[in-house]
């Protein structure tokens, strides 16, 4: 809720309990816009609400979180010990979400960056409108364009990552290789309606 110009965030202890068995520390999540803001973390738990798409951190006790249904939960990270999270759907792909975090974790002195796709909506399940895809291929070239199982015209999510890092110049991408419409273990809204997200969650 909102008061005297802050946001303030109540979590649900059975979600709490289970955010310290993934790690035992406050976490920094993102009240996500599908958008290309970054935000900077310099401490635990700073940062956590903000309206963003992407946060970066070289401080060692951070959190970064980003939840996902069917966009691409993407994380960075550097020798330098710079890491960051994207939450990548098609509107933040086009504008530039992942060049933009790039960007920031270069400004924190990452050199040599690695990059990491979690389970996302993959082309064979992602019929798309002509006017979104074109919009898309503008930004990262026609090699996002693709067609589902029934031959429609697709976006290929996997493809519009790497095209961005590409841009960015990151070259290594680790892919889990996984659909969230295929793969009941995960959850979909494209697919199911499935109101729940999964987390991808980096730290130091």
């Amino acid at each position: 809720m909102g008061h005297g110009g802050a946001y303030v965030h109540t979590v649900a202890p059975e979600i709490e309990a289970r955010r310290r068995t993934v790690v035992d520390a406050p976490w920094t999540w993102l009240r996500q816009v599908h958008g290309d803001a970054v935000v900077t973390v310099h401490g635990p738990g700073d940062g956590a609400g903000s309206k963003a798409d992407a946060s970066v951190t070289a401080d060692p006790g951070s959190v970064l979180a980003v939840l996902a249904a069917d966009c691409a939960p993407v994380a960075l990270a550097s020798p330098e010990g710079v890491i960051a999270v994207v939450h990548a759907g098609w509107r933040g792909l086009a504008g530039g979400v992942l060049q933009r975090a790039v960007d920031a974790v270069r400004g924190l002195g990452a050199t040599d960056l690695s990059a990491a796709l979690g389970p996302c909506i993959h082309a064979e399940c992602y019929e798309f409108g002509a006017a979104e895809l074109d919009a898309v291929a503008a930004a990262l070239g026609d090699g996002v364009r693709s067609k589902t199982a029934r031959g429609r015209p697709a976006l290929d999510v996997p493809a519009s990552v790497r095209a961005a890092l590409a841009i960015a110049g990151v070259d290594g991408l680790l892919d889990v290789d996984v659909c969230t419409a295929c793969s009941t273990d995960y959850f979909s809204w494209r697919a199911r309606r499935d109101t729940g997200r999964q987390a991808l969650v980096a730290w130091l």
